[in-house]
């Protein structure tokens, strides 16, 4: 895993609709050159806007303005009291409005695993805001196995009273994705996953964020509703230059499902990172060629 800090400005807004919570964003600000549409990068479940402190730099550097959001619950940005909000729609509608404090018409958005999702839906919210999308590890499908093995850790991380019981939890949770990392490795993954309060370590988002994905139990000798279907989504962020990097043994994106969103979108390019499963981090040389690729397309 790299390491590359660099100096970047923090974006408070308000969320629209109940609650008026303050939410937070990196902005790393382009290098000279001609300008072009910034890129919004949004995180995955558990995570926050450091999971890009390696790739937002790296594309800033290219001259693009780059903003890494902590989701609401996440990060910097305030927990919500209502955990049934805590769903793809509301984070879309969050994104919106920063982009709208910001006077921002359209970004390259790069979604990795739920921020995936949130742009899915942030793309049929409001199609023109869409300039090129970068999908990691994530499809209009999400296979079961992963979705319960993420389930199982979401909400339930154990106290820990170290940064090295950190690194432990973070390889424990996430060694089945990258068996080659190291101990220092894990010792900056810990440092993107929690944050220290009261001279401790602890997992940095509101655990209620698990409430929201559970859905209530069906009444009696009815089957589960189906899941939303997310291909009219997936397909409508097909007019814009798309990117879909893949873990190589990822169980979240499943090979069957990637080869169904090749068929959806003929022009997808697609970018698989060796070794690694749910979900690359992005600061992996394929991941980074095929995003500067993409990002050469974009406008």
């Amino acid at each position: 895993m790299q390491t590359a800090p660099t100096a970047f400005a923090d974006r408070f807004w308000t969320a629209p609709g109940p609650g008026a919570l303050q939410l937070h964003a990196r902005d790393y600000p382009a290098a000279s050159g001609p300008a072009r549409a910034p890129v919004i990068c949004l995180h995955g479940l558990t995570r926050n806007a450091r999971d890009f402190e390696v790739l937002a730099p790296h594309i800033a550097a290219q001259g693009r303005r780059v903003l890494a959001v902590d989701v609401r619950g996440r990060g910097r940005s305030a927990w919500d009291p209502e955990p049934a909000r805590y769903v793809p729609p509301t984070y879309a509608a969050d994104v919106l409005a920063l982009m709208d404090a910001l006077a921002i018409s359209r970004a390259v958005f790069v979604g990795t695993s739920m921020g995936g999702l949130i742009t899915m839906v942030l793309g049929a919210f409001r199609p023109s805001a869409v300039a090129g999308v970068v999908l990691n590890d994530i499809g209009p499908e999400i296979a079961p196995e992963g979705l319960a093995r993420i389930l199982s850790y979401t909400g339930h991380g154990s106290p820990v009273e170290t940064w090295a019981d950190a690194a432990a939890y973070a390889r424990r949770v996430n060694e089945i994705a990258f068996p080659a990392y190291g101990a220092a490795d894990w010792d900056a993954f810990a440092r993107r996953l929690f944050t220290e309060k009261a001279g401790r370590p602890v997992l940095d988002y509101d655990p209620d964020i698990a409430r929201a994905m559970v859905p209530p139990p069906p009444p009696p000798r009815e089957p589960p509703p189906p899941p939303p279907d997310l291909w009219p989504l997936f397909k409508g962020l097909a007019a814009h230059p798309l990117l879909v990097v893949r873990g190589a043994t990822s169980d979240i994106l499943s090979p069957d499902t990637l080869n169904r969103m090749r068929e959806a979108a003929p022009g997808m390019a697609v970018a698989e990172v060796a070794g690694v499963g749910h979900a690359p981090m992005l600061d992996e040389p394929e991941a980074l060629t095929a995003i500067d690729d993409l990002l050469e397309r974009a406008p």
